[in-house]
């Protein structure tokens, strides 16, 4: 993960969420060079009953609203912090696990944790591991402290989200088969 890299265009998440949030499996992340590469991601958009933005424009779910390629962060059960990119028109898609490559003792150090599985297997854990907070909520993910990168392509596994009520037999779920990174295993 070098300067030299290429980085995603802004046009990459002007685009489906669902088809943003499959293409998403394989980049690499990393904020202020700590991160790896994405693994599970989840689809929300303006017409899913699980979405925030279902509800119409709150405060909250205001970059929902904004402009593509930007973070939406939010505290889930009022303890865990979630991060998502949003895709414009009220979508944006969950960032749920990464493969830890960067700042490994970073992230052990912020988690309290050892080994790499229990690092960013969720996304609770990768908001912690990476040092994602409320102060980022709005921020463009095309710029520092985000770093967002091409990923090699490999066979993306599709199923239902995870830990959702309404709207939960959607096949928005996209992960990397096989994966030991995951927050739950692939069906």
């Amino acid at each position: 993960m070098t300067s030299q890299a290429m980085h995603l265009a802004a046009g990459f998440f002007e685009r489906p969420v669902e088809v943003v949030a499959a293409n998403l499996v394989g980049c690499s992340l990393t904020l202020d060079g700590v991160g790896g590469r994405i693994v599970e991601t989840e689809a929300y958009a303006a017409d899913d009953p699980a979405s925030h933005s279902f509800r119409g424009l709150t405060s909250r779910n205001a970059p929902m609203f904004g402009p593509a390629g930007r973070a939406y962060v939010y505290r889930i059960y009022g303890l865990h912090w979630c991060l998502n990119f949003t895709c414009g028109n009220g979508s944006a898609v969950l960032i749920r696990s990464l493969e830890p490559l960067a700042g490994n003792e970073i992230m052990a150090a912020r988690r309290g944790v050892a080994g790499p599985q229990n690092l960013c297997s969720g996304p609770g854990k990768l908001c912690q591991a990476l040092g994602v907070d409320g102060s980022l909520n709005g921020a463009s993910v095309l710029e520092q402290p985000f770093a967002l990168m091409p990923g090699v392509a490999h066979p993306v596994i599709v199923g239902p989200r995870i830990g959702i009520t309404r709207g939960r037999d959607t096949p928005w779920r996209f992960s990397h088969g096989g994966s030991p990174y995951l927050s739950r295993r692939s069906p």
